[in-house]
């Protein structure tokens, strides 16, 4: 079968290192409750928030590496590469999954704070530890905050096939997305967690968002160019990004929700974040869309003067603080107790200081 897809330039874009580094700030961010510093995270101004950045990124990084080596070297030798590259994000998974329940179990236990045990969603593994580690290893059971990375496996996990069928029918392959992620918002598929309820993010509407990253990365881009580039998109995409800026500050300040028609208010707060609401999509699409209209990939900013030096070092300085995320105790314990990630050290010695 022909190939249809575009691939991307050979080199680093640097504009992945830096939104990868702002996406896991603003999940680190959003994850510390009562704190003023939180407001300069996207979740505040909009409907679309750091996760749906990460998962893009991650769909279009994933494409990016992958998609040169398939056809180059073969389907085999690049599915085997992708599903190597999950197994490790996997095992980092299970590693942090012990690290939390052990942690926060014997907090609960050792000061008798059961609050936490409930706060966290670990009673459960403390009356059953057997049962609630075999549904946690096979991704049913989470625990509070570690919702990203099982989704993240699983979007890699079934991801090669779809790759290869990108390479040869990029479109095709994001209107059959499309289809499956309004089946599932239609009919209310999602996968089942453990002991009760649902995936957090329904892997079934969230793999759109990963698929639109990878058809962007495969030319994607380069087809909606034109219309990125035109003043209809600028000045629907910014009529549109002011609207969800109001719409979310009114869940937020009742002064304004007050003077928003019940009606409207309604359809847009809660955000339903689980299912990836269509005007979430459509407010990150739009934010999308910006950022490759007004920061080209050639920019020399990113390699000197504000951002070059910086945008590997705030992706390296997140990796670091996805470990104290990742640890539900204070930030500070989790610091202390355990050593920081290969690159890290230093960072936080001198911040330290």
């Amino acid at each position: 079968m022909k190939i249809h897809a575009t691939l991307p330039v050979k080199g680093r874009d640097l504009r992945l290192d830096l939104f990868r580094g702002v996406a896991n700030w603003g999940i680190f961010l959003d994850h510390i409750p009562n704190n003023v510093v939180n407001w300069v995270t996207t979740r505040n101004y909009g409907f679309s928030d750091a996760a749906d950045l990460f998962i893009f990124i991650s769909g279009y990084t994933v494409a990016f590496v992958f998609a040169r080596m398939m056809l180059e070297r073969g389907f085999i030798i690049g599915a085997s590469r992708l599903l190597k590259r999950v197994w490790q994000i996997y095992v980092a998974h299970v590693f942090l999954f012990v690290i939390y329940l052990a942690e926060i179990g014997y907090i609960a236990q050792r000061y008798g704070n059961s609050g936490f045990t409930d706060e966290f969603n670990i009673r459960g593994f403390l009356a059953n530890p057997a049962q609630f580690l075999f549904e946690g290893l096979i991704l049913r059971f989470k625990p509070v905050n570690m919702d990203v990375l099982p989704l993240y496996i699983v979007l890699m996990g079934v991801f090669p096939p779809v790759l290869w069928l990108m390479l040869r029918r990029p479109n095709m392959t994001l209107v059959a997305s499309a289809l499956l992620y309004l089946m599932a918002r239609h009919f209310g598929w999602n996968v089942p967690a453990y002991p009760i309820g649902v995936w957090y993010f329904n892997p079934f509407a969230w793999q759109f968002l990963f698929t639109f990253g990878a058809w962007f990365a495969l030319g994607g881009s380069a087809q909606a160019m034109p219309f990125i580039r035109s003043r209809t998109a600028l000045v629907l995409g910014t009529a549109y990004l002011l609207f969800a800026l109001v719409m979310t500050m009114a869940a937020r300040f009742d002064e304004l929700r007050s003077l928003i028609p019940p009606d409207i208010y309604g359809a847009f707060n809660p955000n339903d974040k689980t299912n990836l609401a269509p005007y979430r999509l459509l407010h990150f699409i739009v934010f999308a869309f910006f950022v490759v209209r007004l920061l080209p990939r050639d920019w020399p900013g990113l390699e000197g003067g504000s951002f070059g030096p910086q945008s590997n070092a705030v992706n390296s300085r997140s990796r670091c603080f996805a470990q104290a995320y990742s640890c539900p105790l204070p930030r500070i314990s989790c610091w202390s107790r355990f050593p920081a990630p290969s690159g890290c050290r230093s960072w936080s010695a001198s911040s330290a200081s």
